[in-house]
């Protein structure tokens, strides 16, 4: 053996025996169990010390392959915040072949009498639960966990599903101290590998190595990661999946002695034609036969395009109940969702498209990633779950979903505002569509209100809610019984009191929701000596900044650009007199992000109020966090202001 062989097995072995301690399973020392607080996170409620994952791939003597999936964790529990990390919960999936699932060497650790005690977890603490048809959950509760325990367990997922291999987070809510992902794929298959987030992770060379049973070699990576951060919570994010880092691995091509090389979505344009042809996409659409008799009757007489438009979809919307699932695949199918009038998103959505195309309007379905599922930044077929029409005119596209009834042309659920969508066409090419929208959604409050000597106001309120304002107080308000809505609304403003109450265009979605309120408020002044203090504002102005941090990692979302306008006009008591005014304020952030607008009269023993609260877009980028922050302190200080009376 010459001297570079030996080197090279001498270094081999120094790189494992430092793995190996770095990840060291079963072997927990009373100095990680002392450890009171996380070296560099002391505010942590638990810490992942490490986690260790490898894919691998088994091949049967029928000569089927077997992804399989094997977990390794070790958490140390600082406090009782993190006592849920105990219970652990392991989706997958049961709808289809054969797909095992199990725990091993599950335990928890205790520092007695500073010695290291081991509890094991029994066969009691280990459930399964089935979600639905398709999905069911392995869940286990690791025993006797206290303040300082360190709990391990192992998982190993077995499944003849490799078109996507399970997604694998380097980054969690909770600090990472060290963590290494393993992949070997037999040289029959090519990935297609997708790394997101802001962490450093490091990738190994891939390199060939030989598979366990010697009869095919395995390309494999080692993704390595260690001391990353916590990924914290901040408002006004849509889903923080969006920028956790973590991998992605979808199956680009198969090239088996047999077969020769098979291709599978690779961009875009492969992954809108695989979807369409599929007989659950683009055979539903072409289905016609079932509702032909009731369209005729629904479009006779209408000639305008608008007009069949707006016909289609109320009728569409009004017939159909969506069942709450998702997906661009039908479920029961078109036809028989027809029938029995309710049906997923495809089958509803599907069905609206057909119909609208047999009534000559240029209409095509559009793949949306919902908020829920992330931004689908990379081409693959599970970047999207969530289908609508599209209607094309001449110079833009009207976008629309029948799964609800309170929606219009353009007011989509907040859940399917996901930055971009794709339309496919009938001749299977596809583009980027803009789901976010661009038209501010307003808000218009009138207050007319009297003053009494204790500082005590009451009056009417008419709010007017428009668009995405107008869909959202639908959806969220209108199933609620109007004790349970006025109650929630005197909670939400201490002081208030709602006497009579009247809501009007609850159906006629083409008008705004109005609000008329009696009200009284005895929360909103300060009586000191002889003089009386209040906030113009009324229970209207904002209290709190929601933005606290220095600094802002990801985009703000507002979901839609809105304007709030505010006309309030205030009596004053008889025997005062106004001593001081806020005064005015105009202020904007840069390229016309947020304007807020603040002015304020007295016209004689009356107040009068005028202010405006602008954003103009849907996202903002965490470049422009500190001026808006700066914007909303502004604004915020200024809602707050009082005016000052004074006893004649």
């Amino acid at each position: 053996m010459n001297h570079k062989l030996i080197s090279l097995i001498t270094i081999f072995f120094i790189t494992t025996s430092a793995i190996s301690q770095k990840y060291n399973f079963n072997k927990v020392t009373v100095e990680e169990l002392a450890e009171k607080v996380h070296p560099m996170d002391s505010s942590a409620a638990a810490a992942l010390l490490f986690k260790t994952g490898k894919v691998s791939f088994e091949l049967s003597f029928e000569g089927t392959f077997t992804l399989v999936q094997e977990v390794k964790t070790k958490i140390k529990i600082y406090n009782k915040e993190g006592y849920s990390f105990a219970n652990v919960e392991i989706p997958y999936y049961t709808g289809g072949q054969s797909v095992r699932l199990f725990f091993d060497d599950a335990a928890t650790y205790n520092l007695v009498d500073n010695k290291v005690e081991r509890t094991k977890l029994k066969s009691d603490g280990e459930f399964q639960e089935k979600v639905n048809e398709n999905y069911s959950l392995k869940k286990i509760t690791l025993p006797n966990v206290k303040e300082g325990s360190i709990i391990e367990f192992k998982y190993t997922l077995k499944t003849p599903y490799f078109n996507f291999l399970p997604d694998w987070y380097f980054q969690y809510s909770i600090p990472v101290n060290n963590i290494q992902y393993e992949v070997l794929i037999p040289q029959y298959f090519s990935y297609q590998r997708f790394l997101k987030g802001f962490e450093q992770i490091n990738a190994s060379d891939e390199e060939v190595v030989l598979s366990a049973n010697g009869r095919y070699n395995n390309s494999r990576i080692i993704y390595t990661g260690s001391n990353i951060k916590a990924i914290k919570e901040e408002p006004y994010v849509n889903n923080m999946d969006n920028y956790t880092s973590m991998i992605q691995y979808e199956l680009a091509s198969t090239n088996f002695p047999s077969n020769g090389i098979v291709n599978y979505s690779t961009d875009w344009e492969s992954v809108a034609k695989t979807i369409y042809e599929s007989e659950y996409f683009g055979r539903e659409v072409a289905k016609t036969s079932y509702y032909e008799a009731d369209l005729e009757e629904l479009i006779k007489g209408k000639v305008s395009r608008g007009e069949r438009i707006t016909a289609i979809f109320d009728f569409v919307k009004n017939r159909m109940n969506w069942n709450e699932k998702m997906g661009y695949y039908t479920d029961l199918g078109v036809k028989k969702a027809y029938t029995e009038k309710i049906g997923n998103v495809a089958d509803i959505n599907l069905m609206l498209v057909s119909m609208l195309r047999e009534a000559q309007i240029k209409c095509n379905p559009v793949l949306v990633s919902t908020r829920s599922n992330g931004i689908s930044v990379f081409p693959n077929r599970g970047a999207y779950n969530y289908v609508i029409a599209g209607v094309e005119l001449d110079k833009e596209i009207i976008l629309l979903d029948a799964t609800t009834k309170n929606a219009m042309p353009n007011i989509l659920p907040i859940e399917v505002l996901n930055w971009k969508g794709r339309i496919i066409r009938e001749n299977k090419t596809s583009s980027e569509v803009d789901l976010m929208p661009k038209v501010n959604s307003k808000e218009t409050i009138t207050v007319l209100a009297n003053m009494d000597e204790n500082g005590k106001v009451s009056g009417k309120i008419r709010d007017q809610y428009f668009d995405y304002n107008g869909y959202l107080f639908r959806e969220n308000n209108l199933s609620k019984s109007k004790d349970s809505y006025l109650e929630s609304m005197e909670k939400r403003y201490p002081g208030l009191v709602v006497g009579a109450y009247v809501v009007t265009n609850e159906k006629e979605l083409t008008k705004p929701i109005v609000e008329t309120i009696d009200f009284t408020n005895d929360n909103v002044s300060e009586r000191i000596g002889d003089k009386i203090y209040f906030n113009p504002m009324l229970h209207f102005a904002t209290k709190v900044n929601p933005f606290k941090q220095e600094k802002r990692d990801y985009p703000l979302d507002f979901a839609f650009p809105y304007q709030d306008k505010y006309s309030i006009t205030i009596n004053i008591p008889e025997g005062y007199a106004i001593e001081s005014l806020p005064k005015p304020l105009a202020i904007g952030m840069e390229q016309n992000i947020a304007n807020f607008i603040y002015n304020i009269v007295a016209n004689g023993n009356q107040i009068q109020l005028a202010a405006t609260v602008e954003i103009n877009y849907s996202t903002i980028a965490p470049n422009q966090y500190a001026s808006l922050k700066m914007y909303y302190k502004e604004m915020i200080d200024k809602q707050n202001e009082k005016v000052v009376l004074k006893k004649l």
